[in-house]
């Protein structure tokens, strides 16, 4: 018989540590649910003196969208609330059908389970869409017997950022639609149309009007020297490609400033960072270590410098909303806000109020943002058809005119 050391969940949500004697590990695991107990990890006490030493895990390697994640958690989170075992949950969602990959995800997450790995370990192993934040809110829920609260916070917290980066995206759609139809347009005329007028005016003698003839000299030019342009158009985007890559903060910086954008892309990293306090300190973290993982779950790297330094002066004994006085990238708002928080005790309910107005604010940016960028991009494309039209109609006109003389 072998003696295995456990640590398991009784059905009350607390935590029990003991040890059992069984032949092998499955027999050890089948026997929890005889004690009415969720098993959270089970390891084998060594029969020497020395424990052999333990091969690197090989992490997995199946890419999930955030999409995904969002759908695992939700289902488990229901299981799990719903009073199902975390070994029977995951082999539900194991037996799913369809061409989904989080079958595959639940099953290497309940074999690493039943290997002796905690539900956090295993998530990590699996898949690197679990990242170090989520995975760090996993283990703390099987620390404290809360897991299904916390999966369910945490669900909420994807499916905010999951809003938010959608709203933003659908947002800028139709703008993009409209530079993409205007480019369109703009092409077929010079490529296609106006030739053809050059070949018509010809035929019968007529003149191009100055504008037109600019238009056609112009468009030579272009197909005369289209390799030098292309390759010019591939080296700014092969350029900007490793600016962004490899000079993450430089990129940034430029982003940041553009006009427009950059006030909606600065709220949208201020409330990346709010959704991501609120939740961290609502699980019960401590505001150091609820910065420290929000610095990593935060994608911009000015932001991320900007939270080290305010995570060092909250090390130091400063409280959050003084640190964030000091900072140039949050607004005084903010502080206040968080400041009431503090006061009263309720420092996530104060993180979470801000989350909601900062999102607020960022929605009616970005509706305001789309409401200019639409008719401009409109009003360029009308005014650039109807003077090509217009150039293309003088010009008919003046070779007719020519022709009854």
């Amino acid at each position: 018989m072998k003696l295995f050391h456990y640590q398991a969940a009784t059905r009350d949500g607390s935590i029990s540590n003991g040890t059992l004697s069984a032949p092998d590990r499955r027999t050890a695991l089948e026997q929890f649910e005889a004690l009415k107990l969720e098993p959270l990890s089970l390891s084998e006490e060594p029969s020497g003196r020395k424990e052999a030493k333990k091969q690197p895990e090989e992490k997995g390697n199946i890419r999930l969208r955030q999409s995904d994640v969002l759908e695992f958690t939700e289902e488990l989170a229901e299981l799990l609330r719903g009073g199902v075992q975390l070994e029977k949950s995951l082999l539900i969602i194991e037996r799913r059908e369809g061409k989904s990959r989080l079958p595959e995800v639940a099953r290497q997450v309940r074999e690493k389970i039943r290997d002796g790995k905690t539900l956090s370990e295993a998530l990590k192993i699996s898949s690197p869409a679990f990242g170090e934040l989520y995975c760090r809110l996993v283990a703390a829920g099987e620390e404290s017997g809360a897991l299904n609260r916390i999966l369910e916070r945490q669900a909420s917290h994807l499916k905010a950022l999951q809003n938010l980066k959608s709203g933003v995206v659908f947002a800028l759609i139709y703008p993009a639609f409209l530079c993409v139809s205007a480019v369109g347009v703009l092409a077929m005329f010079v490529t296609f149309l106006i030739p053809k007028l050059v070949e018509l005016l010809e035929s019968t003698g007529g003149t191009l009007p100055a504008g037109a003839e600019l238009i056609v000299k112009t468009s030579e030019m272009f197909k005369s020297t289209w390799a030098i342009w292309l390759g010019l158009g591939l080296g700014a985007c092969l350029f900007f490609s490793w600016l962004s890559q490899n000079r993450r903060e430089i990129w940034d910086a430029i982003v940041m400033r553009v006009p427009l954008f950059g006030k909606v892309l600065h709220l949208r990293q201020q409330v990346l960072f709010l959704e991501t306090m609120a939740s961290l300190v609502e699980n019960g973290l401590t505001v150091t270590n609820a910065l420290t993982l929000t610095r990593n779950a935060v994608p911009s790297p000015l932001y991320q410098s900007e939270i080290d330094v305010i995570r060092k002066r909250v090390q130091d004994g400063e409280r959050l909303s003084t640190s964030l006085v000091h900072s140039s990238y949050f607004p005084a708002i903010l502080a206040d806000l968080i400041s009431v928080g503090e006061e009263t005790g309720d420092l996530s309910g104060a993180l979470g109020r801000a989350a909601i107005r900062f999102d607020g604010t960022l929605t009616r940016k970005v509706e305001r943002l789309s409401a200019i960028i639409q008719p401009t991009v409109v009003i360029v494309m009308a005014a650039m058809v109807g003077g090509m039209a217009y150039l293309m109609i003088t010009s008919i006109f003046q070779t007719v005119s020519g022709l009854g003389a």
